[in-house]
């Protein structure tokens, strides 16, 4: 889709535009890995009889984005990328202003939740604005280039957020959020012509994503992989919710954790660009089925290590490596496997399986993570069960898939 070509180098460079859609990307990084050095801190002040609700704090994030990208993308089709965008932003940022200034455990989630729905923009409908700007090859190469500069978020916001803390208090986090906002929506406003003409705009049509979602129910080998994808996320939700924690309250580290995850987001990085090279020799398939069994490897080998009381903190570490390392290898390789047979919907098709696979693994991660004991084994347990579940219904979709050929 390349109708609107020509606004690509309209006020300002292709450079400008991928740091822009990069900044765009990061909403939902930023918004979930800030927090996770203060979550005990919120637990102990806000919910002093039960300090581990704070992981709630991650799990209703994803909770609302979930739903967010059901609805940023059909919206977006209909009224234009900017208006979309600009929109979730605001409420991305009232949200942040009511989370900060809580006085309750409660009031704080609801405004987390709300905080997530309107994040589903700029993540999502970035996305489109990429699509109707640039066509194959040069699009690959502009969403390249700002994964690239996305990647250092994650690996830099634990520290952003720490440094707030110390130096404001772990509310200023939520005020940072603002600032984040402002900078991502005027920039957008200002230096950013709207992608989609109005003759281009499609009718809103919510019985769309009830036929995409229809269709998605029909196809054995697709409910499968996403239900794979559900699980695979699931992993990831009970890590971010768990982390800090275990830091904190298992090998008292508190104060070194953004440091630590930093370093270990940064040597994760490797793992991209090996599964885009091997992706074309080895195939999807073979790399999630090898990245699952590496997951469910170092969870044993971690709760095999806790038996022995030999747990210490380089194990948690190259287990904490693994883990990060193999989520390039599970969610492209598992989205491109699933989106395979529904390329005559793929659009509505990737927001339907973005918005249901979201949620589900909220849902899931949830009682997962608050069932934190202090130590190390909830976390292992639960990135076993989600890491053997996810290959159950890989090998379900390759039996369906040879079934049917």
């Amino acid at each position: 889709m390349s109708h609107a070509a020509p606004q690509a180098a309209s006020g300002r460079s292709q450079v400008e535009f991928i740091a822009m859609v990069a900044l765009l990307f990061a909403t939902v990084a930023f918004a979930i890995d800030a927090m996770l050095p203060v979550l005990a801190e919120m637990g102990r002040e806000l919910a002093p009889q039960d300090p581990g609700r704070a992981q709630l704090v991650v799990t209703v994030f994803v909770l609302g984005l979930g739903l967010g990208t059901f609805i940023a993308g059909p919206v977006s089709d209909a009224f234009g990328r900017k208006p979309v965008i600009l929109a979730g932003i605001v409420l991305y940022m009232v949200a942040a202003t009511v989370a900060a200034l809580s006085e309750s455990i409660e009031l704080l989630l609801v405004a987390r939740f709300v905080q997530g729905l309107g994040s589903a923009a700029p993540r999502v409908v970035s996305q489109a604005l990429v699509r109707d700007l640039f066509a194959g090859r040069q699009m690959a190469r502009v969403m390249s280039f700002a994964m690239a500069v996305f990647v250092l978020v994650p690996a830099v916001a634990p520290l952003m957020g720490a440094g707030i803390a110390a130096l404001y208090g772990w509310r200023a986090i939520f005020w940072s959020f603002l600032v984040f906002g402002v900078v991502s929506g005027v920039w957008l406003l200002v230096r950013q012509p709207e992608t989609l003409p109005a003759e281009a705009r499609r009718k809103l049509a919510p019985r769309t994503l009830f036929d995409t979602l229809a269709e998605i129910a029909r196809h054995r080998r697709v409910m499968a992989l996403l239900a794979a994808l559900s699980f695979g996320f699931a992993g990831m939700f009970v890590w971010l919710a768990s982390l800090a924690l275990v830091f904190d309250e298992t090998y008292d580290r508190a104060t070194e954790f953004p440091w630590w995850f930093a370093l270990i987001a940064l040597a994760s990085i490797p793992a991209s660009l090996l599964n885009a090279h091997l992706v074309v020799r080895l195939g999807m398939q073979r790399l999630v089925v090898t990245a699952l069994c590496a997951q469910a490897a170092g969870a044993l080998i971690m709760l095999a290590l806790m038996a022995l009381g030999l747990a210490s903190f380089l194990p948690f570490m190259l287990f904490m490596w693994v883990q990060f390392s193999t989520i390039a290898m599970i969610f492209g390789n598992l989205n491109a496997l699933a989106l395979e047979p529904l390329g005559h919907v793929a659009g509505t098709a990737a927001s339907v399986m973005g918005g249901v696979s979201t949620m589900a693994a909220a849902i899931i991660a949830t009682p997962i993570a608050r069932a934190f004991d202090g130590t190390a084994l909830v976390l292992s347990l639960g990135t076993l069960g989600c890491a053997g579940a996810a290959l159950f219904f890989v090998a379900l979709a390759y039996r369906q898939r040879h079934d049917a050929g």
